[in-house]
């Protein structure tokens, strides 16, 4: 019988950025910080237990999927030869078995960043409140769930999980928020598939997501989400690999917020890169785009989105990276707050990443 062991890591973020977008101008600064304690206990049998929590703050612009919960995970885990079952707030099958295309940095990629550029200037809030895009499905968010992922078997894996509320206490112990079309009872279901073709390796993932809707008003619904991701890794030689990849996903939530699922409107995301790397240096270019239907008076909403990076890993708890990304909203009807039905938005970036481990 192994001792209790406990493990303290953290990582931080920092951006340094020059945006070009209507109604805001000159150089800004944002980051965020995340602890990540552990306590395990891991027995001869190979029974494992652990309670293991994300704890973060953030700059506004750096909220990333979470919205800027200090709490972003804290959950109990139980580990046999069978698999792994969690109980707490933790992401969702669907998301924890993800594949999408190569990431110079994720923190700032065009598909579920971390840390946008951009901000309305009424509100000081980030633009990527209009409509993120993020190809992951990921409809249950970090809402307290029960979620089993199974031991990989021939390179397969598969995800289950199940989340009774939006709320983020443990699970059954709170409704949810007080709104018409809150979404209870979310099943996702996710599978992973992983295998070498000769000296590339393929990577390549599904997953499905469903939910009921309680105090429903006329055309709202349950959530329906579904998406889809593959990469392909080949090394050309010892110091040079090649990467391509991309996800796509599909929801009845409008621009992905579940709160707005409904039966008319359909949103769509996809999102594709490339990457070569080069010893310590990654080089990449990503393609972004998504497509938000009308519905329930919501207006039609697209975004088209271009980012070109080189990053380098100065060591293993050290990288930095440096880019330029172009991001174009356009709506229906009305206008955004430059009085316009389009935004056109750039900015050059500078984003340091750290991390560091303690016992």
């Amino acid at each position: 019988m192994g001792n209790a062991q406990f493990t303290l890591s953290g990582e931080a973020g920092g951006a340094l950025f020059n945006p070009s977008q209507p109604g805001w101008s000159g150089a800004e600064a944002s980051g965020d910080l995340r602890l990540m304690p552990e306590l395990r206990r891991d027995y001869d049998s190979g029974l494992g237990l652990a309670l293991a929590g994300t704890f973060a703050v953030e700059d506004p612009l750096s909220r990333g999927r979470y919205d800027g919960d200090v709490i972003e995970r804290l959950a109990g885990e139980l580990r046999t030869g069978l698999g792994k079952l969690e109980i707490g707030i933790a992401d969702g099958a669907g998301y924890d078995l993800a594949v999408s295309g190569p990431k110079v940095d994720p923190g700032v990629s065009l598909d579920d960043p971390r840390t946008i550029f951009y901000r309305d200037p009424t509100s000081h809030r980030p633009l990527s409140n209009i409509f993120a895009l993020r190809t992951e499905v990921g409809a249950s968010s970090n809402y307290a769930k029960l979620a089993y992922t199974s031991p990989s078997l021939f390179g397969v894996q598969l995800a289950l999980s199940f989340t009774p509320s939006q709320a983020k206490e443990l699970p059954f112990l709170n409704a949810g928020p007080d709104l018409a079309g809150r979404q209870v009872d979310i099943w996702e279901g996710a599978i992973q598939y992983q295998t070498d073709l000769g000296p590339a390796s393929l990577s390549a993932y599904g997953a499905v997501a469903e939910g009921r809707a309680e105090h429903k008003l006329p055309g709202q619904e349950g959530v329906s989400d579904l998406g889809a991701g593959v990469r392909l890794d080949y090394p050309v030689n010892d110091d040079i690999t090649l990467s391509l990849g991309g996800s796509w996903r599909q929801s009845n939530a409008h621009a992905f917020n579940i709160d707005q699922s409904s039966k008319s409107g359909t949103t769509r995301g996809a999102f594709v890169s490339t990457a070569i790397s080069y010893r310590k240096w990654m080089a990449g270019l990503e393609y972004g785009n998504g497509i938000a239907d009308a519905g329930l008076g919501a207006s039609r909403l697209t975004q088209n989105g271009l980012e070109a990076s080189l990053g380098y890993s100065v060591s293993g708890s050290a990288s930095i990276s440096t880019g330029w990304q172009r991001q174009v909203y356009t709506r229906g009807s009305g206008a955004f707050f430059n009085g316009l039905p389009q935004l056109k938005l750039d900015a050059f970036y500078l984003h340091v990443n750290l991390k560091t481990s303690q016992e």
